[in-house]
């Protein structure tokens, strides 16, 4: 295991937020350090996530951010800070992972092609989750025995999952995020032509 892995799984964003200075609400969340931010947009948990600046990540990058260091440097802050101990790999067994490694190009497309896919999943659910919201609130029955609308009913059943699974794709580990994606890639799509298809079919 590495100092990467080692101070992440010691370590949460909210920890570390709380260590170096930040006041972080009982929701999680935080007035975000990385832009002028006077009401607390930023939530703070096991990684981070700032809902008006964008910014997001784990808790390396947020150290790395905030103190404007590398993600190495931050690394060690955290485990200098936290006391954890880290044991570095041998020489030898660096020398033979970075032979197994793929060409620096490869790795990094294979980065832009993932962060772009999970971008277009985060969009997809989040309107998602809005539109449930407005059907919640628009066709909820105005009777105790008037029949429920489908799109009441599909907001009822809908509306929690689909928080978690924006919140796995915000907060969650890397390879969480990348099993999520890969299993429910034919959901998301469905999810976006329901969407269009509602919208066609209600167009003013």
């Amino acid at each position: 295991m590495n100092i990467f892995q080692t101070v992440k799984e010691n370590v949460t964003a909210r920890q570390a937020a709380e260590q170096y200075g930040l006041k972080v609400n009982k929701n999680g969340m935080v007035c975000c350090p990385f832009h002028d931010d006077r009401h607390p947009s930023m939530k703070v948990d096991k990684g981070f996530c700032c809902f008006a600046c964008g910014t997001k990540g784990d808790v390396i990058t947020f150290v790395a951010d905030f103190f404007h260091i590398v993600p190495l440097e931050a690394a060690k802050k955290l485990a200098e800070d936290f006391r954890i101990p880290i044991f570095m790999d041998s020489s030898k067994k660096r020398n033979t992972s970075m032979k197994k490694e793929k060409p620096k190009r490869t790795l990094y497309q294979t980065e832009k092609k993932f962060e772009e896919w999970e971008r277009e999943s985060i969009r997809i659910l989040s309107d998602y989750l809005h539109l449930l919201e407005e059907w919640k609130v628009s066709h909820a029955p105005k009777m105790p025995d008037e029949k429920w609308k489908a799109e009441f009913i599909e907001a009822c059943q809908q509306k929690e999952k689909i928080n978690y699974h924006l919140d796995l794709l915000v907060f969650g580990e890397l390879q969480n995020r990348i099993e999520f994606l890969l299993d429910s890639e034919k959901d998301v799509k469905r999810i976006e032509e329901r969407m269009e298809e509602y919208r066609r079919n209600n167009k003013e």
